[in-house]
């Protein structure tokens, strides 16, 4: 009897299809002269500067193991940014862990948490990775819808009528992928009133919280009274400094989750990339004015491509945040996967169909405006032939 490999494997893992996300993509790089609005990466280079210092860290011959929690140096400066930006104080020595990447620090707070059977709420439509961690972990995620009445935001009610007595934390990813929502300080206040005198804990992914667009800026519910510590707040440098294939991130909180989620990142990764960290150091430093370069410049081509998705009629409400749009396409009468399918093959442009991001995306396609103005005209013209063809 020859030895089957697939039996050995674990059946959460087995039971688990691949990522919707990249079929599309794969699908369009063998295509001739197809645009895609769907990677959720900046379309800039690293700042040079930044790109510089990593550099010259290795000229220096900095191509050790950092400490597991990181450079300490790197640590202070991401206490200092919290400071600075969001009036959050943090210690450097037992408050932080710089992750691969801010999906790393996701599995670390899960992993140190969950007990099997542990439920944990997720928002969606959300980013793909929340409820497959939480699975692999041995807990139970349990998903919350968020309404496009809504804005695709968070409500009180919605939350607390998803509370059972095996909850065990609540994952909040504003600002959102795919649909650029976000919470308000207001908003998150209603938040915070349902969890207070529970022992519910928050994970909030601040990955986009540079990309905000309008008047207000971008509030942690750390910031929320009674909140801060109960919540890990994870984040990193791949949205805001343009670095994803830098490939590091970080999670700030109360020491004893942070102690927990660095063991387990100790024995899974030793330390994050030393390189990445000393580039970070210098985002941290001197980025403000590379992030306010790229955030007008995505402010641009958000009001360009919403304005447009609503002139076709695909009825597209106004993204707050990250660097997507998410336009309403049920007026085709398609399902989400039938639309991009077609218009993929059709028109040779690729987008995501909601349902990638949860079932509550039905109805909807994520496309991304972290691509040029010229890309995005082109893909709005190729959108509009498409819709007059399948009304004929």
């Amino acid at each position: 009897m020859s030895f089957n490999p697939e039996k050995m494997i674990n059946k959460t893992v087995s039971s688990m299809p691949p990522s919707g996300i990249r079929r599309f993509f794969d699908v369009a790089a063998e295509m001739e002269d197809c645009i895609s609005l769907g990677v959720g990466e900046p379309d800039f280079v690293t700042p040079w500067h930044i790109r510089d210092e990593g550099i010259y860290s290795l000229e220096k011959g900095h191509t050790h193991y950092t400490s597991n929690s990181g450079l300490k140096e790197l640590r202070v400066e991401i206490c200092n940014y919290m400071k600075r930006r969001f009036s959050l104080n943090y210690n450097p020595d037992d408050q932080v862990v710089v992750t691969v990447g801010g999906s790393e620090a996701i599995d670390l707070f899960i992993r140190s948490i969950v007990e099997p059977g542990d439920e944990i709420l997720v928002c969606e439509p959300s980013f793909v990775c929340y409820k497959p961690i939480v699975s692999l972990a041995g807990g139970i995620p349990v998903v919350i819808e968020t309404k496009a009445e809504n804005d695709f935001r968070l409500t009180p009610e919605e939350l607390k009528s998803a509370i059972t007595d095996r909850t065990r934390a609540v994952v909040l990813p504003f600002p959102n992928n795919p649909t650029g929502a976000v919470m308000t300080k207001e908003d998150l206040e209603g938040i915070a009133d349902v969890l207070r005198g529970t022992d519910i804990m928050v994970l909030s992914d601040e990955i986009y919280a540079e990309l905000t667009y309008g008047d207000k800026r971008h509030v942690s519910i750390a910031e929320i009274d009674g909140m801060y510590d109960r919540t890990v707040v994870v984040s990193g440098f791949s949205k805001a400094y343009a670095m994803t294939g830098w490939r590091l991130g970080y999670a700030v909180g109360h020491p004893a989750l942070i102690k927990a989620m660095t063991k387990v990142h100790q024995y899974a990764i030793m330390s994050a990339p030393t390189t990445a960290q000393y580039a970070a150091i210098e985002a941290l430093k001197n980025g403000d004015s590379d992030i306010e370069t790229m955030r007008d410049e995505y402010n641009y081509r958000r009001q360009v491509i919403v304005a447009g998705f609503n002139k076709l009629g695909l009825s597209c409400f106004e993204p707050k945040g990250a660097f997507y749009c998410f336009p309403c396409i049920k007026s085709t009468g398609m399902d989400s996967n039938t639309f991009c399918e077609n218009l993929l093959y059709s028109k040779r442009l690729a987008v995501v169909p909601g349902t990638a991001f949860g079932e509550s995306g039905e109805g909807f396609i994520r496309c991304s405006y972290a691509y040029s103005i010229k890309n995005i005209n082109e893909a709005l013209s190729r959108t509009e032939a498409f819709l007059k063809e399948i009304k004929k």
